[in-house]
Formats: C-alpha cells, sequence, structure tokens
C-alpha cells in the first residue's frame, strides 16, 4: 500500500499528488491532512505515516511539508522508516536501490508539481537492490535506533 499525508505547507502539493496517483490507479491511503489548516504540526503526520509504513510489509509513502526537511527528521525516529528528502528523481531512484528507503520526502518549496511527479513516479518504480553490501548497510542502519 501506498500512504501520503502532509501538513498545511504541503497539503495543495499532495492533493495534486494524490490525484495525479489516482489516475494512474495506484492504490493509496491518504493519512491527512484531510483539509487545510496553518495550524496544525508536521511531526504528527510524519508520525503516523512512517508507524503505517513501518508496521506493513512492502508499504512506502510519501509526506510533505513546505521543504520535506522537517517530515524526514521526524519520519526517521520511527524504527522501521526510512525517510529521504529527495528533490530529483535520480535521487528517488537511488534512495530505493541503495538505502531501502521506504518514505520519500519532499515540499513546494523545493519541487515543483511535475517534478514532484516524476520523484514519486522513481521511488515508486525502483526497488532494492539486494546485494549483499546493501542487505548489510540496511541492516546497520535499522541498529542505529
Amino acid at each position: 500500500m501506498l500512504y501520503v499525508a502532509a501538513d498545511h505547507a504541503g497539503f495543495a502539493l499532495k492533493e495534486k499528488i494524490k490525484a495525479y496517483l489516482v489516475k494512474k490507479r495506484i492504490p493509496l491511503r491518504d493519512l491527512g491532512a484531510q483539509t487545510f489548516e496553518k495550524s496544525d504540526d508536521y511531526p504528527m503526520y510524519a508520525q503516523r505515516l512512517a508507524r503505517q509504513v513501518a508496521a506493513e510489509k512492502g508499504a512506502l509513502g510519501v509526506i510533505l511539508c513546505s521543504t520535506g526537511t522537517g517530515m524526514a527528521i521526524a519520519a526517521n525516529r520511527v524504527k522501521g522508516a526510512r525517510a529521504v528528502m529527495c528533490q530529483t528523481p535520480e535521487c528517488a531512484t537511488l534512495a530505493r536501490e541503495h538505502n531501502n528507503a521506504n518514505i520519500v520526502t519532499f515540499g513546494p518549496l523545493t519541487v515543483s508539481e511535475s517534478q514532484a511527479k516524476r520523484v514519486v513516479d522513481a521511488f515508486l518504480k525502483a526497488q532494492f537492490d539486494r546485494a549483499a553490501r546493501r542487505v548489510r548497510r540496511v541492516k546497520q542502519l535499522d541498529t542505529l535506533r
């Protein structure tokens, strides 16, 4: 399953990304925000999505705030979440292939709508390269918590 979430700063772009994915018939679940509320706090959405992704084998997530930075920091505090802020499709591909990233973050201050769509497409298309060195490194990352 693919999960999406955003705070107020990423809300408008999340809605556009969500519509894009629905049009492509990619099943997803929106974990909020459901409305634009300038007083919301990004850590709540990041934690909600990261917990869901970490608990479900094969799940992926897309989280948006103004830049993606705060969401990545908050999501990475959840064991099993490997969130990366990506602004290019190449970054998203390598994050999945090399680091087994399961959450991608960005925001409207760092990517355009068209760039965000390319990042999401690359993230969803890429697969973890199960080479021994990559598996070993991801296991090392998981022990850092």
